[in-house]
């Protein structure tokens, strides 16, 4: 199988991340320097997918410290455990701020508030402190991608065994998935995606299905390239297409990743999502849902009370793409461009960059430790897999 993309590359301090406005035309890695440069990479979604943003912030406050203990003279906010909190704190709350709906970038800032409070009580210096958040920084990317294969296999197995108990063979499987949940959206392999790869690493997978996913196309940029990179078979739909890939094609299962999973199931995903649950339900299509424990707020009771970003409505007006027929830049790579496909000057543009599935409509939640599936009351319980 060949070589999966990735989001974000390290070496010692350096890291960079995989411009994904530029895809799937051009590769062009960005260093990121600073806290800010972090902040912005995420904000402008430069880097997306809740794991592979959570991976940033926390990899940008490691890089951070790092120079910080190698300055000479060092920072003035290394005189004392009291300064490197004044000074630390802040910046947990900047990148907080990034993105709001994805609970993944709020569980990084979280430990990290928690490994430093932890480092305080403890009575240890400053310089010390600042080496646990570095080492907790690096270790909140470097899981992402054991968490992935976890929940990969416990979905992919879930799925034979459900198409198995009703009468087919569970070999063969066509799986829809929605926007871009592979190793471009977390530090490696996938969620929803990697439970795709899974099938089709076990031959267990016919073919992969995956929406446009409009208004930032991260199906026909970002999966198209994934699963054109893996060797996948595949297919892409447009948004609107769903409900006839269900009524034409046997589609064995939905398989989507999540930016937050409320206490009771309520799912918030790429917008889009909600369509095609309602449409799987429809069709008697099992939906499920493939997420790491990080993204499960059991302090949310249910959807209502998950925030929802909207983008600029510029963003719902425009599209980027490359040049047809093609023709190269200055630099060799294919000239690209921005092209408008609205009347100027809009009065109204709805642009929420996620909806909210709400847990009637799906049939698993799986997470690195296991399958939830509703129980006799038709409810979800959480607490196994988290």
């Amino acid at each position: 199988m060949a070589d999966a993309l990735t989001s974000i590359r390290l070496s010692d301090d350096k890291v960079e991340i995989i411009n994904q406005l530029l895809l799937p035309h051009i590769t062009e890695w960005l260093t990121i320097d600073t806290i800010e440069q972090a902040h912005d990479a995420i904000k402008t979604m430069k880097i997306r997918g809740a794991p592979a943003i959570a991976s940033l912030a926390a990899l940008s406050v490691s890089q951070h410290l790092s120079q910080a203990l190698r300055a000479r003279p060092p920072p003035e906010f290394l005189s004392s455990p009291e300064s490197l909190k004044a000074h630390v704190s802040p910046i947990l709350d900047f990148l907080f701020t990034a993105r709001p709906t994805a609970v993944n970038l709020g569980a990084a800032t979280r430990r990290l508030t928690r490994t430093l409070q932890t480092s305080l009580d403890a009575g240890k210096d400053p310089r010390a402190i600042a080496e646990y958040l570095i080492e907790d920084g690096r270790q909140i990317a470097a899981e992402d991608v054991g968490r992935n294969k976890a929940m990969a296999k416990w979905g992919g197995d879930w799925l034979v065994e459900e198409v198995k108990g009703k009468g087919g063979s569970g070999d063969g499987l066509n799986v829809l998935t929605v926007c871009n949940t592979g190793s471009l959206a977390t530090s490696g392999y996938g969620t929803a995606l990697g439970l795709i790869t899974y099938l089709h690493e076990a031959s267990k997978l016919g073919r992969a299905y995956y929406t446009q996913t409009a208004p930032y196309h991260q199906g026909s940029r970002l999966t198209a390239l994934e699963l054109k990179t893996l060797q996948i078979p595949s297919t892409m739909i447009v948004d609107t297409m769903v409900g006839s890939l269900f009524q034409h094609h046997n589609i064995h299962a939905v398989a989507v990743g999540a930016d937050r999973i409320a206490r009771n199931g309520d799912t918030a995903n790429k917008i889009g999502t909600y369509n095609t649950a309602v449409l799987a339900a429809r069709h008697n299509i099992p939906f499920i849902v493939v997420a790491p424990i990080t993204t499960v707020d059991l302090d949310v009771a249910d959807g209502s009370g998950i925030p929802i970003e909207h983008r600029p409505p510029l963003e719902a007006c425009v599209v980027r793409g490359a040049l047809y027929p093609p023709s190269l830049d200055t630099q060799g790579n294919k000239a690209q461009a921005v092209v408008m496909i609205t009347p100027e000057g809009l009065d109204g543009i709805y642009n929420p960059s996620f909806d909210v599935t709400p847990a009637e409509l799906i049939s698993a939640i799986v997470t690195e430790k296991g399958v939830a599936v509703k129980g006799s009351d038709s409810r979800f319980d959480l607490s196994s897999v988290v």
